[in-house]
């Protein structure tokens, strides 16, 4: 009887060929850096989802799915629970094909991503990422959003094309403790300045202006850090990934704390139906200017269930309403027309 050949390396696609070496071998620091994002996102995923559970006291579904054009994902929500009315904790794990206009368009930013040669028709592609929401039922509990990700190209002999990090963390109160907003920043800022002093400021400033709901005239919220496009040009690629690990690694002890405070503090039926009011805003930012959920929708094989999972579970919208003046609502309205330095 025939024997199949087995087949070569070269015949085989980028996500073939990380299934194959993650079956033969385990990840270790010498794996290539997209391996160790996948395993790295896994294994934080799971300590968040234990400190979310402990503080709320349900479990989270927890979701496993795969594409057929390689890798899939984890996603573990938890709705109608008794501190949280929606959290969301996802790892994807997305291989794909970049067509030319992509290329294109990506090669503004990196120009190494095709080299000194003329744009291919297409490339393979690897992103890896980890994304959380965090939605209080409390309205004098923060929003909390996170997502620290990785992304590489393929050269058609199998090496790595471009690179670059991104990621960010940033709260969404809908009324202000500036202690929280201290405590907040003053975790991440010695995340940063462990690496390297200049990336607070930058990165600060950096989601001041990328949360912003220009429609509205306001940030989405009393701001973080965020960056994106990451790569040589600012460092090299093993201290890249240490930062995203600190900066991951921290969410635990900064959050927690913060939902520890607020989570049981009385309110009114007013109080709630402002919450509603941002919330709705929180939903018009992701939907009309986050870059992330438009590449998400735009993904061949996306998942559409686990990119909206950023979603509040309740949200609304009053026609021309306006906070009273010197209320609490108007304060909070203040602070996102004017972003705060807060540490």
């Amino acid at each position: 009887m025939a024997v199949d050949e087995p087949l070569s390396l070269d015949s085989l696609s980028l996500a073939e060929r990380d299934a194959q070496t993650k079956r033969e071998e385990a990840v270790t620091s010498a794996s290539p850096m997209r391996l160790r994002m996948e395993k790295f996102v896994k294994e934080q995923q799971k300590e968040i989802v234990r400190a979310l559970e402990e503080v709320d006291g349900s479990k989270f579904r927890v979701d496993e799915w795969h594409r057929k054009e390689g890798g899939g994902g984890i996603t573990c929500v938890l709705q109608d629970g008794n501190v949280f009315e929606k959290a969301g904790v996802a790892v994807s794990v997305v291989y794909g094909t970049l067509p030319k206009p992509a290329i294109e368009k990506m090669r503004a930013n990196h120009k190494n991503i095709t080299g000194a040669g003329p744009v291919p028709d297409s490339l393979e592609f690897f992103a890896a990422g980890l994304s959380l929401v965090v939605h209080p039922s409390n309205p004098m509990a923060p929003t909390v959003h996170l997502n620290y990700r990785y992304f590489e190209t393929s050269n058609p002999d199998g090496s790595t094309g471009a690179w670059w990090f991104g990621g960010g963390s940033d709260l969404t109160p809908c009324y202000l403790f500036e202690e929280d907003a201290i405590q907040f920043h003053k975790s991440l800022k010695d995340v940063c300045d462990a690496h390297n002093k200049d990336y607070f400021p930058r990165f600060k400033k950096w989601c001041d202006e990328y949360f912003y709901n220009k429609h509205r005239g306001e940030s989405r919220g009393v701001g973080g850090i965020f960056f994106d496009d990451l790569d040589e040009e600012l460092t090299d690629k093993e201290s890249l990934f240490s930062f995203i690990q600190d900066g991951l690694k921290s969410f635990v002890s900064t959050y927690i704390p913060i939902i520890n405070r607020r989570k049981d503090m009385p309110f009114t039926e007013k109080e709630k139906e402002w919450q509603q009011i941002r919330r709705g805003r929180y939903v018009e930012f992701n939907l009309v200017h986050d870059r992330g959920t438009a590449f998400g929708l735009h993904t061949p094989g996306a998942r559409v269930e686990s990119i909206l999972m950023s979603l509040p579970l309740t949200a609304g919208w009053q026609y021309m309403y306006e906070p009273e003046p010197g209320s609490r609502e108007e304060k909070l309205v203040d602070v996102l027309r004017n972003p705060r330095e807060w540490v």
